[in-house]
């Protein structure tokens, strides 16, 4: 049995004040991807999508836990070849830098030569509607080439939620330091908490009656 293109084992970030004892905030997922998908990732802001994002991508190292992709650990590979694992494409692309904990010769060398996951941060920002089009189709390449795609949106309008719909296989929601799993589109914005996130963008459900404006 060959090993899942991704898997977080395990994996939890927790965040401390500089004089505090306690976490100030923990992020901790436990999750395999198995193969080639389009998984749609939402949850409020400062919820932890995108430290989610940096862990996978190897940017940001994990509390406890472990990034497997195809079977290794990214954040035993050295920094410069990471990418070649996963990619992380961020809407303001910003380059964050951390501290590096062993020197690079004591890493491992990357096992792919092309990245395996693509992470979308926010990927329609500054995007002109009419090149919205190229890029769901770069997803979808993407998928049919066997790679794991993860598209991350804060939907401020209703298009948003139909490029989720459109594409997506699968969602995760981020909220309250946890990571939930939806299997359908249909699923994800019925649950009670998400559509108070998603406010007036949630969509009409079967049997709800949308309120008329007089």
């Amino acid at each position: 049995m060959s090993a899942p293109i991704l898997a977080l084992d395990g994996l939890a970030k927790e965040y401390r004040g500089l004089l505090a004892r306690e976490a100030s905030f923990t992020l901790s997922v436990d999750r395999r991807f198995d193969g080639p998908e389009i998984v749609g990732v939402m949850g409020p802001n400062g919820a932890g999508k995108t430290t989610l994002f940096e862990m996978i991508a190897g940017s940001n190292a994990p509390s406890v836990g472990r990034v497997l992709i195809a079977g290794q650990d990214i954040h035993q590979v050295r920094p410069r070849e990471r990418d070649r694992l996963a990619i992380h494409y961020h809407q303001s692309y910003q380059v964050r830098r951390f501290r590096r904990t062993r020197p690079a010769f004591l890493q491992e060398r990357a096992r792919s030569a092309y990245p395996l996951v693509h992470l979308f941060d926010e990927p329609q920002f500054n995007t002109q509607d009419g090149y919205i089009g190229f890029m769901l189709d770069f997803f979808r390449r993407l998928k049919d080439e066997g790679h794991l795609v993860f598209v991350c949106l804060h939907p401020t309008a209703p298009f948003q939620l139909d490029i989720l719909n459109e594409i997506c296989d699968r969602f995760l929601f981020v909220s309250g330091g946890q990571v939930r799993a939806y299997d359908d589109f249909a699923t994800v914005v019925s649950a009670p908490d998400i559509r108070l996130y998603l406010g007036d963008v949630a969509p009409v459900m079967p049997g709800q009656r949308s309120e008329m404006i007089l």
